[in-house]
């Protein structure tokens, strides 16, 4: 419940200021005290849910259209009003449009990287790095959350991917007990089945334990010399193993079938749809860090208008549209922040394929949830959606506002595999607006 009008006027105690802040009382500003009020009242169990559209959604086309530009420029579609008064979107988002009030959309974030796996790598991890990049330089937001903060249940995983791991979504040099969980299956399929949350038929849960307890036998010496860790990781990822496969909590949460057949068809019967009902499920249910790959095609470098109206936007409006209602229904948003979001945005300028290409210099991303101050819009873009005109944030400030909303420490360092020490992340900062 929100706090009343009593308590709104009200800051925390010296107490409380000093533990959460590590900060002497007289120099503590208003924002200080605000900030630490929020972050005292923050449920203990607060979970985030990423829903990635890989390929690069175009801000102009969605989220930031600018009816007045030049037909080049402004393209196809025309803009619609939504339940946030003065706020327009796109007119093929009209699901999304009436849940807006749930929603606040930041138009200022930007970057400068162009190509889709380094762009990629930067939003998922806050780390810049060479364009040549294919693979985790460095952990994934996910990663780093299933190792600073854990599952918020036993018996489940702490990072879930749906329904694979997006392509920069690894654990890098953290190990690869921290890489996410995987259904790897369709969650909209007849067929739908998460791998690994069952036993073979020979085994049994007294067997797989005795084979647990040898295996810590015959490794013992080796984990005592163990300087890396690595062994305690190993450990820690076959406990955890052994829960989800013994207990019943991972399979309960998976479980799509206890879901009220409105209820899925709410969602849509599409594999965006089921992904995000699935994502509710699982931070519902104790999972801390759940990325839902949203399908669809936002690469679009010819018949960009077709393929947005006719497949990726029905798509997505639908899903997202359910997801944050459902979570704000379910008493779910102030423990549960959503993020929307691409690797970068496209160019204003249409090309001779009536495509759009990449286009990092500014684009759109959707938070909601997490006990913010939404049905609003912060910050904004020139005539074309080409630059932001208001302050521009950064990936690492969109990771900043995820890891804060959890609790975890930005200014860690970490370690490499050769013992070099690496900020957890080197930039950004909380993006308080999305709280005022």
């Amino acid at each position: 419940m929100p706090p009343d009008a009593t308590s709104r006027h009200k800051c925390v105690s010296r107490r409380t200021v000093l533990g959460i802040g590590s900060l002497a009382l007289g120099s503590l500003t208003l924002a200080d005290c605000l900030r630490a009020r929020a972050a005292a009242a923050r449920p203990a169990d607060t979970a985030v849910i990423h829903v990635f559209m890989g390929g690069g959604p175009s801000q102009i086309d969605l989220y930031d259209l600018k009816p007045h530009a030049p037909a080049e420029i402004r393209g196809e579609f025309r803009p619609i009003s939504t339940a946030v008064p003065g706020v327009q979107i796109c007119e093929h988002l009209p699901c999304l449009a009436g849940a807006l009030k749930h929603l606040t959309i930041v138009r200022s974030v930007s970057h400068q990287e162009p190509g889709h796996l380094p762009a990629s790598h930067w939003m998922m991890t806050g780390h810049r790095p060479p364009p040549s990049t294919t693979r985790n330089v460095n952990p994934s937001c996910g990663s780093v959350v299933a190792h600073a903060r854990g599952a918020n249940a036993p018996g489940l995983p702490a990072y879930v991917s749906i329904p694979r791991r997006q392509l920069l979504g690894a654990a890098a040099f953290l190990g690869s007990a921290y890489n996410p969980f995987t259904i790897e299956s369709d969650p909209n399929s007849e067929q739908y089945k998460v791998r690994n949350l069952d036993f073979p038929s020979e085994m049994t849960v007294t067997r797989l334990e005795d084979r647990a307890k040898l295996l810590h036998k015959l490794d013992r010496l080796r984990r005592e010399s163990d300087r890396a860790g690595e062994f305690l990781a190993l450990d820690k990822f076959s406990r955890e193993a052994i829960e989800l496969v013994s207990g019943s909590q991972a399979r309960q949460a998976f479980d799509l079938s206890q879901e009220p057949t409105a209820t899925r068809e709410f969602y849509g019967r599409t594999s965006a749809g089921q992904g995000c009902l699935l994502a509710r499920r699982l931070v519902e249910a104790g999972v801390t860090f759940v990325t839902v790959l949203s399908g669809g095609e936002w690469d679009t470098h010819s018949d960009n208008f077709t393929m947005l109206k006719d497949r990726s936007l029905p798509l997505v409006d639908r899903a997202l549209a359910a997801l944050v209602t459902d979570l704000y229904q379910r008493g779910l948003d102030r423990r549960v922040l959503l993020l929307v979001s691409g690797e970068f945005g496209r160019t204003p300028k249409i090309n001779s394929q009536a495509g759009r290409d990449h286009w990092p210099g500014a684009f759109s991303v959707l938070f909601a949830g997490g006990g913010m101050n939404v049905g609003r819009v912060i910050g904004a873009t020139d005539s074309q959606a080409m630059y932001p005109v208001t302050h521009p944030y950064s990936p690492g400030d969109v990771l900043a506002t995820v890891y804060d909303f959890l609790g975890i420490d930005t200014k860690q360092i970490f370690h490499d595999r050769l013992g070099r020490p690496v900020p957890m992340l080197p930039e950004g900062q909380r993006i308080a607006e999305l709280w005022s």
